[in-house]
């Protein structure tokens, strides 16, 4: 709400409240309906959402135009023209006794019309017109409709079901229980017009049953005399109990009496009138549009940087303060960051759930829901040394907390090239970043800078998402697979190589129950609750397993690409129960049950971890440790891979350069301790690999008492 200033309350109804609010760039009036998303079930969050997805597909002047919508608060906003003459139900009940002149009659009901007929060549039934969702401008002559929060896209000739609207505007076929179309919007329209006629509802009773009887009868009170009785004889068309012998809305525009008028309304909505003092004419050029950003953007410079002060952390040399042993640490490497490096932290009583990172993003989740975002001041040691200088610099990293989030609790975060997802602790998923190759999710191609729901996943609770460089795989809590972004070597398991900018459903080839999810450059791994692992994408050096092979027996049948997710076969990996997995470029890592780590692809550059004998291609192998390690989990980068031990250890090998293992080893090839800064006994709670850098997140072993 950083953008808008709330003016008052116009409204509550079932789903939320609505706010009058201005708009800090322009100041202009905008309403903002706020729906409580958080607490709501997925059919709820899914009614919620579809006014927004509705009135975004819609554009006409009769109808409430969208801006935009956001999540904050644990609320969906939605952002939608303000119309300053009330509802239509308002204007009439002001009435009193007075009827409306016919020609005003008229008027309005040929703009209600106009707006009808743009609904339904959308595929769309409105199912709630009422006079109470029908909006007026200030000199209350344009109709504007408004209120799609239960508004049905229809496939081709479909028809719905679901009893919905409000009761004294439901058609017979609603009543009955029988299967609906736009007719029934008719219906509803021509109870509109019998109250424009009267200033009374057609239908009315004390009692639901009572007014279904009325209903079904189709017996409404007599119109007055002052009306034509061409008027009154297109209300009985459009209140036909029949809905097969009620005109469609082409017919209704198409009457004669109706034309005319519309005619009339073009002239005056189209009519400009012309100000005392007439502007300059506006051109819309690339340099006046800049011209505008630039001066919004110098307006709110300095409210935008003491917003952002608050979330910067100075570090403090200052001896005289004591030592606060922190809850968290974390570190990075890699992108010329040769050894770890702690990152600050916004508090020193932060403690730090999970960490992510991806090709420039550094983020974290905290215990209680907050995401910290690290940016780095500098690019790395290569670019910002003097020629001749002989001490290392670092690129300074400060963290700030994600704007926008504003009580959003997050669950966990994943880091994709250039963009980020975030999901919630109920289930809803956000991204922002880039939105190349439709990677966001919401259905274009367009850069989010701030966190923005994907709105096709409102409806279900998603528990798992992964990012790779240019898709995103979602579980939900029924498990059900959802992929979007890139789609060629079939990384996305959709059977095709095409590309989505929306999620789209995935079919796995067995009952499977998922575990976790994992996307690599171009392939998806799944791995499921019986310990076993499926694969899609690339196959390139049997990274994925997919190719029948083993140490004791010759490749049979290689595998280039998956299209659908495959159990992995090669042996010993099939036989195995896995409880953790990574994916690098062009290799990948598992670790067993019995804390065994295998890898597989490429050894070009040593990232597999074994000596001479995984020169055989294609075949899964074992790192060699020195020491009897158990190892829990591991991460892959581009050409390296990080490993973590029982007891605490980091290893890392594969290519050195660049500070990619966050040692100094000319033989790389062989996995090496990494050194962490820490003087107590750690556990390390969350690791994170992606190209070059890795970050890692690390808690004391010592109990203490969780941050707020």
């Amino acid at each position: 709400m950083d953008k808008y200033e709330k003016i008052r309350v116009v409204g509550r109804g079932a789903y939320g409240t609505v706010y009058l609010c201005r708009r800090l760039s322009d100041q202009k009036l905008v309403i903002i309906k706020q729906i409580p998303v958080e607490q709501m079930t997925g059919e709820e969050r899914q009614v919620a959402v579809n006014e927004s997805k509705v009135l975004a597909m819609l554009d006409h002047p009769n109808i409430i135009k969208y801006y935009e919508n956001f999540l904050e608060d644990k609320a969906l906003s939605i952002v939608m023209e303000y119309a300053e003459g009330g509802t239509l139900f308002d204007y009439l009940q002001h009435r009193g006794n007075a009827l409306l002149e016919e020609g005003e009659v008229l008027r309005l009901f040929c703009q209600l019309l106009l707006s009808l007929q743009h609904v339904h060549s959308k595929q769309i039934l409105h199912r709630d017109l009422k006079t109470q969702n029908i909006l007026l401008n200030k000199r209350r002559d344009v109709v504007k409709i408004a209120d799609f929060g239960i508004s049905k896209i229809l496939s081709s000739k479909s028809k719905a079901f679901t009893v919905v609207g409000t009761p004294c505007y439901i058609s017979p076929e609603l009543c009955e229980g029988k299967p609906y179309n736009q007719k029934s919007d008719i219906w509803a329209v021509g109870c509109v017009l019998y109250e424009l006629l009267t200033l009374k509802r057609a239908f009315e009773a004390d009692n639901l049953p009572a007014l279904v009887m009325k209903i079904m009868r189709g017996s409404i009170a007599p119109i007055s005399d002052r009306y034509t009785d061409y008027l009154k004889r297109l209300l009985l068309q459009m209140l036909h109990l029949d809905p097969d012998k009620r005109p469609s809305i082409n017919k209704v525009i198409a009457e004669p009496i109706i034309i005319k008028t519309l005619a009339n309304v073009y002239m005056e909505i189209g009519r400009v009138k012309c100000p005392l003092k007439i502007p300059k004419p506006f051109v819309v050029t690339s340099n006046s549009a800049n011209s505008k950003v630039q001066s919004s953007n110098r307006k709110d410079s300095t409210k935008s940087l003491s917003r952002k002060s608050s979330n910067l952390v100075l570090n403090s040399s200052s001896s005289s303060l004591p030592k606060l042993r922190p809850l968290s640490t974390v570190y990075c490497w890699g992108y010329g960051v040769n050894t770890p490096v702690r990152l600050p932290l916004p508090h020193s009583d932060i403690q730090i759930a999970q960490v992510s990172t991806g090709r420039t993003q550094r983020v974290a989740v905290t215990k209680n829901g907050r995401l910290i975002i690290w940016e780095s001041s500098s690019v790395g040691t290569d670019s910002t040394m003097l020629p001749g200088a002989v001490d290392q610099q670092y690129p300074s990293f400060i963290p700030r907390y994600l704007e926008g989030q504003s009580a959003v609790t997050i669950q966990h975060v994943s880091c994709g090239d250039m963009f980020t997802a975030c999901l919630t602790d109920r289930g809803i998923l956000m991204t922002y970043g880039s939105g190349a190759h439709g990677s966001l999710g919401h259905g274009d191609y367009h850069d989010v800078s701030q966190a923005k729901i994907v709105e096709e996943l409102l409806g279900y609770e998603v528990v798992m998402v992964s990012c790779g460089a240019s898709h995103v795989v979602a579980v939900t809590n029924d498990n059900e697979v959802f992929s979007w972004g890139r789609g060629d070597n079939g990384r996305l398991g959709l059977d095709s190589q095409e590309s989505f900018a929306s999620p789209q459903s995935v079919l796995l080839p067995v009952q499977s129950h998922i575990a976790s999810v994992h996307c690599g450059l171009d392939c998806s791994l799944l791995l499921t609750t019986d310990k076993k692992v499926l694969a899609c994408g690339s196959n390139r050096y049997n990274k994925l397993g997919l190719d029948d092979v083993g140490p004791n027996k010759k490749t049979n049948g290689k595998v280039d690409e998956m299209h659908t997710y495959s159990p992995v076969v090669s042996s010993p990996i099939h036989q195995l129960s896995i409880h953790s997995v990574a994916i690098g470029t062009a290799h990948a890592a598992l670790v067993t049950d019995d804390n065994v780590c295998f890898t597989l692809g490429s050894n070009q550059f040593g990232q597999l971890g074994c000596e001479t004998e995984t020169n055989t291609p294609r075949i899964p192998c074992r790192p060699t440790f020195h020491d009897d390690v158990q190892i829990t989990a591991v991460a892959c980068g581009d050409m390296f891979t990080v490993a973590l031990g029982s007891d605490g250890q980091v290893f890392s090998w594969g290519k050195s350069s660049r500070g990619r293992l966050g040692r100094q080893e000319d033989h790389s090839g062989i996995p090496q301790k990494v050194e962490l800064n820490e003087e107590e006994p750690f556990t390390i709670t969350s690791i994170s690999c992606n190209h070059g850098n890795t970050l890692l997140a690390t808690k004391p072993c010592v109990n203490q008492a969780d941050s707020p």
